[in-house]
């Protein structure tokens, strides 16, 4: 169930919008399918996207933090719900380096990993909001959209995975996705985002960071995929998703 919300025709047209993002990805970006229908995993290219997955954690963390350090001046409410998020969210990298460990990738492989360069303008992408744009707008958009992405995605690639690699492999990411359902982060989520937008030219900076943060997204797949798979791929990123009217 949907918390309640005061820009429920906002909402519609966000979640319009990234329901359109999930589409694309699975129609253009290679290998967007692996692991939501492939019956050989292809073990490179889930080590290291879990790998990265638990950098990106790591990192985010930290944005969290200054984020919050943003809403104790101006929103003290914002600021216990977010800090309440983040200690949700704090150690779930353990959750994924649990499974890893299972297939073969210690602590200190995991730890060691340079962070691939879409990860690094994610990083940057958020920090740059907080900094020069003086809000975390950036990050509430990039964590709607990484929860309401993982909660429909990810079941599905999870229940494949448990069939290929086997029930104990994936009882972290299991976890992971249970918290993210369980707790209806989404509309956690989105009840904090919106206290930052007011009017509708917030909606439209929100849009166009949900744009940005899409398209960052894609590229993460496509290095991951040159990365793993095919070192002689392109890295050209689709044309971005179109802003619903």
């Amino acid at each position: 169930m949907q918390l309640k919300t005061d820009r429920p025709e906002f909402r519609t047209r966000v979640d319009k919008y990234l329901d359109t993002a999930i589409a694309d990805f699975y129609e253009k970006i290679p290998f967007a399918r692996h692991q939501l229908e492939g019956k050989d995993i292809h073990l490179d290219y889930y080590r290291r996207h879990n790998i990265e997955t638990i950098l990106r954690l790591r990192r985010k963390r930290t944005i969290d933090a200054l984020a919050i350090r943003y809403f104790t001046k101006v929103d003290p409410v914002a600021a216990k719900a977010w800090a309440h998020y983040t200690d949700d969210e704090m150690l779930h990298d353990r959750l994924f380096a649990a499974d890893l460990e299972k297939v073969g990738v210690s602590k200190e492989q995991i730890y060691s990993t340079e962070p691939l360069l879409s990860t690094k303008l994610l990083t940057g992408y958020l920090e740059y909001g907080i900094e020069y744009e003086g809000t975390p707008l950036a990050l509430l958009v990039s964590v709607y959209f990484v929860e309401y992405v993982t909660t429909r995605t990810q079941p599905h690639w999870l229940d494949n995975l448990e069939k290929r690699l086997g029930k104990e492999k994936i009882k972290g990411q299991r976890a992971h996705v249970g918290t993210d359902l369980d707790d209806h982060h989404d509309d956690f989520v989105w009840t904090v985002l919106e206290t930052m937008v007011k009017t509708e030219a917030d909606e439209e900076k929100a849009l166009l960071h949900l744009q940005d943060i899409s398209r960052l997204w894609q590229m993460y797949f496509l290095e991951l995929y040159k990365m793993t798979v095919d070192e002689k791929a392109s890295i050209e990123l689709p044309d971005p998703v179109m802003i619903p009217a």
